[in-house]
């Protein structure tokens, strides 16, 4: 028998595996999880799915210009990590309501230009978002992956 999400509606035991004991509002490293798999869920779920792929940049600003770029963000996201956390919180929230967001930042660089410091500032983006969108009662996962 399938399983069934919050509305009734059946969902493929399948996709949904793969977020079963992940909570609704967190930040984690991807660890056993694949990025087709997390599409799949984000779909299934009705969910916003945002991907990121920071492989080849290599410093904060590039960082920054390809999340916005790969998520599809106003160009000022791509200024400071203030301005990006304002992109993926307050104007989606005040478009309407929002069913619930997967974010996959896949390689997040990891060398002296883009130092410690700075990956835990980028990560503490989207622990910030994860709480707003929390504090709202929608989900908001997000996964990555160093370089």
């Amino acid at each position: 028998m399938p399983l069934r999400q919050d509305k009734g509606a059946p969902i493929s035991p399948a996709v949904e595996t793969p977020l079963r004991g992940v909570r609704s509002n967190i930040v984690q490293s991807i660890r056993a999880f694949r990025v087709p798999e997390l599409q799949d869920a984000a779909q299934t779920l009705g969910q916003h799915f945002l991907y990121a792929n920071l492989a080849n940049a290599q410093t904060k600003q590039e960082v920054l210009d390809l999340i916005g770029q790969q998520f599809m963000l106003s160009a000022h996201v791509g200024k400071n990590f203030d301005a990006l956390y304002d992109g993926i919180t307050d104007p989606l929230h005040k478009s309407g309501l929002q069913p619930g967001f997967i974010v996959v930042l896949e390689h997040i660089p990891a060398h002296a230009r883009f130092d410690k410091e700075a990956r835990e500032q980028l990560l503490d983006i989207f622990r910030d978002a994860s709480d707003f969108w929390g504090d709202r009662k929608i989900p908001f996962r997000c996964f990555y992956s160093f370089l």
